[in-house]
């Protein structure tokens, strides 16, 4: 198992691509799978430049269906199949997404050689995975619009052979019962995970919102994340601007990161109109400091603890 998850920042634009910035796409690299938050035109194009493939497992998560967040689907779903991809592909997103793709299939007389398995989500509801779980809930866009996040489940601690042996448990399927939580009984005694284990060690959190006003639901989701990408992408003069597109400030993601009390906060969905980066990330910084603004194909790579 790696050693925790790879952020690719794939396209970091607003609904307006310029030179610098591609449509939104997010992917994940987390133990041989591949997540991707929505799918921007040109999505495929930014994977091959990242070296990311096209015939690995894989999870595509739709915040809503304004078009710079899911016209890339065509294009992706087009390549997958020129390459022969044969493994099934998990696609979510609010409600209006399987018509979307049904549109796909009726007016491209196109379809996926390969199973595109489609599941429509309520805010608020949670998928269960092996070794993770996606949370939703409900961001504050102009129309229904998801949040994510990916939780990896805890890993057991460490186990200590020496106290094992300490207490008299010989090595073998004894010592396997107590790495998988279990009691053992020995010469009339009971010996318990906790007596030869150290506490479960958590896993990383890193949670999407964009296209949103700072609001409740989304903090809460964030809360202890070890990353939230958060909308971002628009000076503190044009604030009036954001509130009436429905987006956020530099300075307001930095409040929500704070408040909900993450680790790292990406902004991202940056205004065509906002060409200085460097006037996001200091007055984001103001607020939080451990803030970034990423470019096109930036990797940053979180690590689990150990």
């Amino acid at each position: 198992m790696a050693s925790g998850i790879d952020v690719i920042f794939l396209g970091t634009g607003g609904a307006l691509p310029t030179k610098e910035r591609g449509l939104p796409a997010v992917a994940l690299r987390r133990d041989g799978e591949l997540f991707l938050f929505d799918c921007g035109e040109g999505t495929q194009r930014q994977m091959m430049h990242a070296g990311l493939g096209f015939n690995r497992p894989m999870t595509i998560m739709i915040s809503h269906l304004h078009g710079d967040h899911v016209l890339g689907l065509p294009g992706l779903l087009q390549t997958m199949s020129s390459l022969i991809r044969d493994k099934p592909l998990d696609l979510y997103g609010p409600e209006g997404i399987s018509s979307y793709l049904g549109s796909l299939r009726r007016t491209l007389a196109f379809a996926a050689n390969f199973p595109v398995r489609v599941t429509e989500l309520k805010p608020g509801q949670e998928i269960s995975k092996n070794g993770y779980n996606i949370k939703t809930t409900n961001a504050l866009h102009d129309i229904t619009c998801l949040a994510y996040a990916i939780v990896e489940t805890d890993r057991p601690g460490r186990f200590h052979p020496e106290k094992a042996k300490r207490l008299g448990i010989p090595e073998g399927p004894l010592w396997k019962q107590l790495q998988t939580g279990k009691e053992v009984k020995v010469e009339g005694k009971t010996v318990t995970p906790r007596q030869v284990m150290e506490e479960p060690r958590p896993g990383l959190k890193i949670v999407y919102a964009i296209d949103t006003r700072p609001c409740d639901e989304v903090k809460a989701l964030a809360r202890e994340a070890d990353l939230l990408m958060h909308d971002g992408g628009f000076t503190e003069d044009r604030r009036d601007k954001a509130k009436e597109y429905f987006h956020s400030t530099a300075r307001e993601a930095a409040r929500v990161a704070k408040a909900a009390r993450v680790r790292k906060l990406a902004l991202v969905h940056i205004s065509a109109v906002t060409r200085d980066d460097s006037i996001l990330l200091k007055e984001a910084r103001s607020i939080f400091k451990a803030t970034l603004v990423p470019k096109d194909l930036t990797v940053l790579s979180l690590k689990r603890s150990r």
